[in-house]
Formats: structure tokens, sequence, C-alpha cells
């Protein structure tokens, strides 16, 4: 090419990318967004498509109604019981990253996403325990190498208390290895005098001691007990898959027995057991029907112990625990969701996108019953590191004032969706809807 047409050549694309270009209109939106809500809406056009022939429609009756069904979770005014298990997917099968956002935004809404809850767990009485939960060391069926002790003294539970109240932690709990209180007056007493020491202390109170009848949740009540753990573990339908000792509805009856006396319930369950995403599903459902959500709800990941029938499974894949994080914290936005064993495994940045998808709790300490646990010190430098900060004892409030809603739209909300705040679901109720135990 001569010089003279390759500089006309320079000059004519010089003067071509110096002309205004036409904008094209932006596209339109495929859903509005709620007031407040943060839905994430997709272009019509969010699919590449070529610059000739029709547009490409990537709507489709599932994933309208998977909008549909997260726009009106995100922007509620409040938790509902009224929850499907339809519903429950819907939310559970969204795209994971805007599945996390979405439960961030409902987490910003009902709780101070800077505050994280530092909890310990002793254990107060370990082995011996006559259940066959499949997953646990404590069982007496399986040769584990862990030897069965006698209730500990008060005089440890003390030290170990004031210990983990000077590192931070501001809910202490004691667990026993019994299948249920039965003929334990003794061991219920002392157990009473134990937490009326801690709540001295200045510490919330958390024990989880196997089955109560409605007497024993009422004296420990009185003892000035904060809250009581009995996780339901798994679905309905896998639960018999991992216990045959107890049934799903006699979980549910010691549910009952502590609610119907005024102790908070702490329920959950453990992932990695065998089960699939129904499974997630299920245990959501579960707890979300509950005539009252669970106080807070602990998420834990199956610690494979040697001697155990899991001992050998494999480590669930991490998007699982994040999505149950994130579903859970949007069908149960009052809850606290509490990252409970196996986080050792996590990294530092998979804990974080479990904060980010609503996780405001912790197990910290040397350990976690008869578990490792990560210790305070690095705790601390998690925390710190991602601009966290720990909850004090009783302390539960939202980041942003503006955001609680007015009574007046509380009722509007609950016009239009039907939702029933507070409304009581009896025991039976939820029973006869998650189906029949074996």
């Amino acid at each position: 090419m001569s010089g003279t047409r390759l500089a006309k050549l320079t000059a004519s694309l010089a003067l071509r990318a110096h002309r205004p270009r036409v904008l094209q209109p932006i596209p339109a939106l495929v859903a509005t967004v709620p007031r407040r809500s943060a839905a994430v809406a997709v272009p019509e056009d969010h699919v590449s498509r070529a610059s000739q022939g029709p547009p490409v429609d990537i709507r489709t009756p599932e994933n309208g109604d998977i909008r549909s069904t997260l726009e009106k979770a995100v922007s509620a005014h409040g938790p509902r019981n009224t929850w499907t298990r339809e519903e429950i997917a819907a939310i559970y099968d969204t795209p994971l990253m805007d599945l996390v956002y979405n439960a961030s935004t409902v987490h910003r809404r009902f709780h101070d996403p800077s505050q994280v809850q530092l909890c310990t767990l002793l254990s107060i009485k370990t082995g011996g325990c006559t259940e066959d939960c499949s997953y646990c060391a404590q069982s007496s069926r399986y040769d584990t190498g862990l030897k069965a002790s006698k209730l500990v003294t008060m005089g440890s539970v003390l030290k170990a208390a004031r210990i983990a109240r000077d590192n931070g932690s501001t809910r202490f709990c004691m667990g026993a290895a019994w299948r249920d209180m039965k003929g334990r007056k003794s061991n219920l007493r002392d157990i009473k005098e134990m937490i009326q020491e801690v709540r001295g202390m200045g510490m919330e109170v958390c024990v989880t001691l196997g089955m109560l009848d409605d007497a024993q949740a009422k004296e420990l009540k009185d003892a000035g007990l904060t809250a009581y753990n009995h996780n339901v573990d798994t679905s309905r339908e896998f639960y018999p898959s991992v216990i045959t000792t107890r049934s799903y509805d006699e979980r549910l009856n010691t549910i009952e027995n502590v609610s119907q006396a005024g102790i908070s319930v702490c329920s959950g369950g453990i992932l990695g057991l065998g089960e699939k995403k129904e499974d997630h599903i299920g245990l959501i459902y579960t707890l979300s029907t509950l005539p009252n959500h669970p106080e807070s709800v602990p998420i834990n990941t199956l610690v494979p112990i040697p001697g155990t029938p899991l001992g050998d499974n494999k480590p669930i894949e991490f998007k699982s625990v994040l999505r149950t994080i994130a579903t859970a914290r949007i069908v149960m936005p009052k809850s606290i969701v509490r990252l409970a064993a196996g986080r050792i495994t996590l990294s530092d940045e998979q804990q974080a996108l479990c904060f980010m998808a609503g996780a405001n709790a912790i197990f910290t300490g040397d350990k976690m019953l008869t578990t490792d646990c990560t210790s305070w010190d690095e705790d601390k430098n998690l925390l710190e590191g991602w601009g966290l900060r720990p909850m004090k004892s009783f302390e539960r409030q939202s980041a942003n004032p503006e955001m609680v809603d007015t009574a007046e739209d509380a009722a509007l909300e609950q016009g239009n969706a039907k939702a029933l705040f507070g409304t009581e679901r009896p025991f039976q109720q939820v029973k006869q809807e998650t189906g029949t135990s074996s």
C-alpha cells in the first residue's frame, strides 16, 4: 500500500472514531422489583443473540415462578409459617450468586450484618448414649474409642464459662449424651444450678439434654434457661436412614414442650449424611412451618467419626452448604443462623460467603462436644479481617432502622400475602403436613 493511500485510510478511521454514536435504548426489565425488594431482575436480552432475527425470550414458566416466589420472600415484612415445599425449592434452586445476594438483603433488613454471635459448647456428660444416631461418636453402640463419663462438676463448668466469657463468647451451651431426662432428677437439679450460675455471669445459657417432657421444660425455664437445642437433623423422609431409636415426632414433641415453656428453641440439622438436596429443602420446610420459627438454626456439616456408620462419608460440597444457609435466611428471616460442627474445615473465604448469605453465629473455643473447634484467637482474627464484631448477650437489632416496617406496612403485607405472622399453628398440624415418621 502506498504512503498516500495509508494516510487517507488512517484519517478516515480517525474521523469515524470521533463521530457520535446512536445509543440503543436500555432493555426493559422482566419484572418490576417491589419496594425494598432486592430480587434480581434480568434484562430481556440477557442472553446474547445475533444482530439479525427475533429476540430470544429466556423466560419460562418455571423460572418465572422462581422469580415471583423469591421476590415475595425478599420483600416480606416479617416471618411466615405457611411455606410450601415447592416455594422453598424454588428459592433453593435460584442461581447461587442471586440466592446469596437476596439472602444478604434479607439479612440486612432483619439483623445487623456486622454482628456475629459467639457461642461455646461444653460437653457436661460424655458418651454412653443408648441412641443409634449414625453420625455420633457418643453412641454406646459404636466403637469410637470414646470413654463414657459422669456429669461434670459445677467448678469445671464455671471455669469453662469464665474462659469463654473472657474470650468474647456470649452464649454458653452445655450438652449431655442422654436419650432423655427420665429418672434423672438429681442430674436435672445439678444442671439447673449450673444454669443459674452461668446466667449470673451475664451470659445466655443453652442446654441440650435429649428429650424433655413439659414439666422438665418448665423447671429449666424457671432456672433461667435461655434456649434449648434439639435438632431435627434432616428431612422427615431421610430421617429413618440415620436414626431408628427416636422418631421424628418425638423430636417435634420436645420442641413443642420447650416452646410452650417459654424457652427459645434452637433447632437445625446436619448436612453430609448421605442425603439429597430434597432433604435440605425438607429440613428447612420442617423448621419454617413450626408454630414459631426457631430462635436459632444451627447448620452442621458432618464430621465423620471412625467407627460410626457414617465414618467414611465424603465431605459435602460447599455450594450445598451455602445454598442451605441462604435459603434458611430468606425463609426464616428473624432466626439466628449458626455455623456449627464442621466449620473448622471451611476456609476464611468460605466462611465470609456464609456470613454474607445470612449466617450470624458461630461456635468457638477449644472443643465442640467431642470434635475440634476453631480457637478464639483464630476467630477473633477472622471477624476482624472481615469487619465483623461479636454480638452482645441478649442483643438483637437491625442495622438499618429505616428498614423496620411499620405496623401498617406489616398489616398490608399480611393481607396481601396471607402470611400468618405470630399465628399459632398446633404442632399436630405440623406433624400431619410433614408426613408420618416411621
